[in-house]
C-alpha cells in the first residue's frame, strides 16, 4: 500500500461472547432430572473464561457475556461444556467450535450449536513447519538411488498437555506396499519446538524414462504420502503417548519430475483418523458471538473524519452534526457506538461539550421531567460509556467491602414469603436484609468526595440542562443524576459484581438472591429523592416491608445530599485517597526473587493484590504480604519470553534492584495484569525506556548475552508512558472502530442523503412516506455533514482495500501467517510456495 510501511498498521481482535443457554443434555450423572453444569471458553485449547456453575438443572441457563482482546494468534474458538460428576470433577459434555475465518457469519446474531463428542484425537491446535525434497545420490556401485527428504524444522503453538509440552515429530512415509517410520528427539517443556531434523527415504528401484525426465517404477506415487504426526512424550500415561496432531502430504502433489526442487511450509495440523465410530453427543448452546478484526491506521489518515466529529458539538442545529448522524445510524446498537466515541473525546479533552450538546438536545424534547434520562439513548449510553471508564475505583470504594460481607456471611435474607426456606424465620430475614442495606446505603451516600472529577463533571453537565429547560421543577437537579448513579452503576454492581471486578467468583444462588433484594431497594432509595414521594412501584408485594424501613425523610435527605455534592464542580480537582482500593487480584506463580545469597530461585503460588498504592503476594488470600511493591517502584512492566524458563504466559515486573518474575493462568489473565500494571505506574518519573525481554539466568540475561545484572536493557518498552489520560486511550483504534461502524451502514447515510434531499426540494413535505423518525431542521447543512463523512469513509475504505491487496500479495500460502490446511491442499498454491535450493 502507498505511503504505508511495514508495521505501520496494527492489527488489533477483539471477541465478545455471549453464552445464553444450553439444553437436551441427555442422561446426566447426578440425581434423577437435574446436573451442575459450567461452560468455558478457549481460544484452540487454552480456556480463557469460564461462566458460574448452574446447579441442579437439566437445562442450564447462563446468560453471561465476556469481551476481551485476543492476545495471540488463534485457530478455532470453542466453547466447552462441562457438568460436575457424582465425586464433584468436572466431566467434558460436548463442545461447539467455530473456526477463526467462519466467525464473521455468526456476527452479532443468536445460534444454537450442537456439541460435539471430545476426544484427545480430535484436540488438536498449532502448526508445523517441514520440509520436502527429492534427492539423487550415486552409490559406490554406481547405481543412481532416489530419495525423498523429509525435514522437521520447527512447530508452534501446541497443545499442553497436563501443564506441559513434551512434544517430538513422527515421520512416516507411507505407501500402499510398505510403511516406514521415523522420529525426532524430544524437546522438554516448550510448545514451540525447534527441531531441525531431516530423515531419508528411499524409492523402489527408479530408473530414468526415455526423454530423460525422471519416473519411478515402483512407487505409486499417486498413493504415496508423508505423515507428521507430533506427539507429547508422557511419563504419565501408561500405554502410551499423547496425540498432538498431524499433517499428510502427498507426493503426487509436488513437482516429481524435478529432483532437488524444494517443497518447504508451514502446515496447519489436523485431528487423526479415527477407526473407532464417534461417540453420540446430545445438546446445544445458544451463543452470541462478536468478533473485530481492526486494521488501524497512522493517525492522519483518520484526521478528516475525526474533525468532522470534534466540532459536532457547536454545530447548529445538532441534528446537522456527523455525531448526532452517527447515533442515526447506530441506533439500533448505541452501546457499541458509545464505546469509542466517549475515548475519542475524552482523549481529545472535549467530553464535557458533547455531554453538553446531546443532553440539551434530549431535554428539549422530553415533557415529563420523571422520566428524564431514563431511556436508551446516544446520550444515556455515553454517560454509562463514562462511568465504565472512570467509576470502577469508586465502586471498590464504597460497596466492594459490603459485597464481600455478604457472600461470607451466607445469612438468609429471602422477605418472599412463598420463597422462604424451611426453619427460617421471615422477621430474621428482613432485619439481616435491612443491617445490609443499611450499610451499603451509607457508605454510598457517605462517599461522595471520592466521586471521580470526570464523573462529577459530567453529572454537573446534566443537572444543569436540566435545570434550564424545567426550572420550575425542583426536583429536577436530583432525578437528573440519580438515573445514572443509581439505576445505572450501584444497582447493576450490587446485582452483579463479577461483572464490575468486585468479585472473582459468581454468587451462590442463595447469595445472589440476597443481592438483587438489595440492588432493588437502593435502587429505590435513589428514587426518594423526589419529593413527591411516588410510591415503588409494588408488582413485588413483598418488597413493601424492606421500602417501610427507609421511607423516612432522613434517607431522602441523604440521597439529595449526596446528589448534590457528586453533581458539583466546585472541589479541588485532584483528591488523595488514603484507603488503598484494590484493582485485582488472583492466584499466580512466581519465581522467587533470591534476597539473600543462597536463596533458592524455585516457583511457587502466591496470592497477588494490585492497590492503587503497591503490588503484594501472599501465600494465600487473607494472610499478611511476604513482599510489597509500592506502585512508585515499578519501572516497567512486560512480557517475559518462554525460552527463560520453558513457561507461557510469564510477564516481569521491573524493581530498581531486581525483576520480579509472574505466570498467569492463561494468556487473557497475563495481558490483562500486564495491561493494569502499566496503567498504575504509568506516571511514575523513573519508568524505563529500554528493558530485558528474557530472564537473568547463569549470570548473564538470555536475551543480550549481558553478563552485568544492572546492565541497560537491549529492549524498547513496548509503549510510550502516557501522562494524563488522553495518552491512555487509543485514538486511532476507535477512529477505525467509528469507521467501520459508518461503513457497515452505508445504506442508512445514502438514505439520509435522500432525505435531506427530498426535504430540500419539498419544503418539509416529502412526497413518500418516512421509514425513520430522524428529524432534519436544516436539510442543507445536514446534506453537506453527509457527503462529508461519505467522503472520509470512502477514501479510508479505499485505503484498506489497497492494503489488503499489498498484504495478500506479500503472504504467502504456505508461509507461518498462512499455513496451509483446513481447506485442504491445493496444487497450483502449493507450487507457488515451492523453493529452489
Amino acid at each position: 500500500m502507498a505511503g504505508l510501511g511495514e508495521g505501520e498498521v496494527r492489527v488489533v481482535e477483539t471477541l465478545r461472547v455471549k453464552i445464553g443457554e444450553g439444553k437436551n443434555f441427555g442422561a446426566n450423572t447426578g440425581p434423577v432430572g437435574t446436573r451442575d453444569t459450567f461452560c468455558t471458553v478457549s481460544l484452540d485449547q487454552e480456556e480463557v473464561v469460564r461462566t458460574k456453575t448452574v446447579e441442579r438443572a437439566q437445562s442450564a441457563f447462563f446468560g453471561e457475556e465476556f469481551q476481551f482482546e485476543v492476545p495471540r494468534p488463534f485457530r478455532v474458538l470453542s466453547f466447552y461444556l462441562y457438568e460436575k460428576d457424582l465425586l464433584k470433577r468436572d466431566s467434558c459434555l460436548g463442545k461447539a467450535c467455530i473456526r477463526k475465518e467462519e466467525l464473521n457469519r455468526y456476527h452479532g446474531k443468536d445460534h444454537w450449536f450442537s456439541l460435539t463428542h471430545v476426544d484427545q484425537d480430535s484436540e488438536v491446535q498449532g502448526q508445523v513447519h517441514v520440509e520436502v525434497k527429492l534427492t539423487e545420490t550415486m552409490e559406490d556401485a554406481g547405481k543412481t538411488v532416489f530419495k525423498v527428504s523429509a525435514r522437521v524444522l520447527e512447530c508452534s503453538g501446541l497443545a499442553i498437555i497436563n501443564g506441559c509440552c513434551d512434544p517430538y515429530a513422527n515421520v512416516t512415509f507411507c505407501t500402499p506396499n510398505r510403511t516406514e517410520n521415523k522420529k525426532t528427539k524430544v524437546r522438554k517443556k516448550t510448545t514451540d519446538p525447534h527441531f531441525d531434523e531431516t530423515f531419508y527415504f528411499e524409492l523402489n528401484r527408479p530408473s530414468p524414462s526415455p526423454d530423460n525426465r525422471f519416473s519411478i517404477v515402483d512407487e505409486d506415487i499417486d498413493k504415496t504420502e508423508l505423515r507428521v504426526s507430533l506427539w507429547h512424550s508422557s511419563n504419565y500415561y501408561k500405554f502410551a503417548d499423547v496425540f498432538l496432531g498431524e499433517v499428510k502430504i502427498p507426493l503426487s502433489t509436488l513437482d516429481m519430475t524435478r529432483p532437488q526442487k524444494l517443497h518447504k511450509a508451514w502446515y496447519l495440523l489436523q485431528p487423526r483418523d479415527s477407526t473407532r465410530p464417534s461417540k453420540p453427543c446430545q445438546g446445544s448452546l445458544r451463543l452470541n458471538i462478536n468478533y473485530t478484526e481492526d486494521h488501524i491506521f497512522p493517525s492522519h489518515y483518520y484526521d478528516s473524519l475525526c474533525n468532522l466529529l470534534l466540532k459536532s458539538p457547536d454545530v447548529d442545529p445538532l441534528s446537522s452534526s456527523a455525531v448526532n448522524i452517527y447515533g442515526e445510524v447506530m441506533k439500533d446498537k448505541l452501546e457499541d457506538a458509545a464505546r469509542p466515541l466517549v475515548r475519542l473525546f475524552l482523549h481529545h479533552g472535549t467530553l464535557l461539550p458533547l455531554i453538553s450538546a446531546l443532553a440539551d438536545r434530549e431535554v428539549a424534547k422530553m415533557t415529563d421531567p420523571n422520566t428524564l434520562f431514563r431511556g436508551n439513548s446516544l446520550l444515556t449510553k455515553c454517560v454509562d460509556e463514562v462511568m465504565k471508564l472512570t467509576g470502577m475505583h469508586y465502586l471498590h470504594l464504597t460497596i466492594k467491602k459490603h459485597i464481600d460481607d455478604v457472600c461470607e456471611d451466607h445469612k438468609p435474607c429471602e422477605i418472599d414469603a412463598t420463597r422462604v426456606k424451611e426453619g427460617e424465620n421471615l422477621q430474621i430475614n428482613l432485619e439481616n436484609l435491612r443491617v445490609y442495606v443499611e450499610r451499603m446505603f451509607k457508605s454510598i451516600t457517605e462517599s461522595a468526595r471520592l466521586c471521580p472529577t470526570i464523573m462529577s463533571e459530567v453529572f454537573f453537565t446534566l443537572k444543569e440542562s436540566a435545570i434550564r429547560h424545567f426550572p420550575d421543577v425542583n426536583d429536577v437537579r436530583y432525578t437528573a443524576v440519580s438515573g445514572f448513579v443509581f439505576l445505572r452503576l450501584f444497582a447493576p454492581a450490587i446485582l452483579g459484581p463479577r461483572l464490575f471486578q468486585l468479585r472473582e467468583e459468581h454468587p451462590d444462588p442463595t447469595t445472589a438472591r440476597t443481592l438483587t433484594l438489595i440492588s432493588k431497594t437502593i435502587q429505590s432509595l435513589g428514587n426518594l429523592a423526589n419529593s413527591s414521594s411516588v410510591s415503588p412501584g409494588l408488582k413485588e408485594a413483598y418488597m413493601s416491608n424492606i421500602y417501610d424501613c427507609f421511607a423516612k425523610k432522613e434517607y431522602s435527605d441523604a440521597v439529595k445530599t449526596f446528589l448534590d455534592v457528586i453533581s458539583s464542580t466546585g472541589r479541588p480537582h485532584s483528591r488523595s485517597i488514603d484507603t488503598p482500593v484494590v484493582l485485582k487480584e488472583s492466584l499466580m506463580i512466581k519465581r522467587a526473587q533470591g534476597r539473600t545469597r543462597f536463596g533458592l530461585k524455585n516457583f511457587k503460588r502466591r496470592w497477588f493484590c494490585l492497590t492503587n498504592k503497591d503490588l503484594t503476594y501472599a501465600k494465600s488470600k487473607g494472610e499478611p504480604p511476604l513482599c510489597k511493591i509500592p506502585v512508585e517502584d515499578i519501572l516497567a512492566v512486560e512480557s517475559l519470553q518462554e525460552e527463560s524458563f520453558k513457561m507461557k504466559n510469564m510477564f516481569q515486573v521491573v524493581q530498581p534492584q531486581r525483576a520480579l518474575y509472574i505466570q498467569a493462568n492463561n494468556c487473557v489473565e497475563a495481558k490483562e495484569w500486564i495491561d493494569i500494571l502499566n496503567k498504575v505506574s504509568q506516571c511514575n518519573k523513573k519508568r524505563l525506556k529500554t528493558y530485558h525481554p528474557a530472564a537473568y539466568v547463569n549470570c548473564h540475561w538470555l536475551c543480550c548475552k549481558e553478563g552485568n545484572e544492572n546492565a541497560t536493557g537491549c529492549t524498547p518498552v513496548t509503549g510510550g508512558v502516557p501522562t494524563d489520560i488522553k495518552l491512555d486511550i487509543d485514538s486511532d483504534r476507535e477512529m477505525e472502530r467509528i469507521h467501520s461502524f459508518f461503513l457497515t451502514h452505508r445504506d442508512r447515510l445514502e438514505k439520509l442523503e435522500d432525505m435531506c434531499g427530498e426535504e430540500a426540494v419539498y419544503s418539509g413535505t416529502p412526497p413518500t412516506p418516512r421509514t425513520t423518525t430522524y428529524i432534519i431542521e436544516d436539510p442543507k447543512t445536514c446534506f453537506e455533514t453527509l457527503r462529508s463523512i461519505m467522503d472520509c469513509i470512502i477514501k479510508l475504505e479505499q485505503e484498506h482495500i489497497e492494503y489488503y491487496k499489498a498484504l495478500a500479495k506479500s503472504t504467502k500460502y504456505g508461509s507461518e501467517q498462512k499455513p496451509i490446511g483446513g481447506d485442504g491442499v491445493k496444487p497450483n498454491e502449493l507450487e507457488d510456495s515451492m523453493e529452489g535450493e
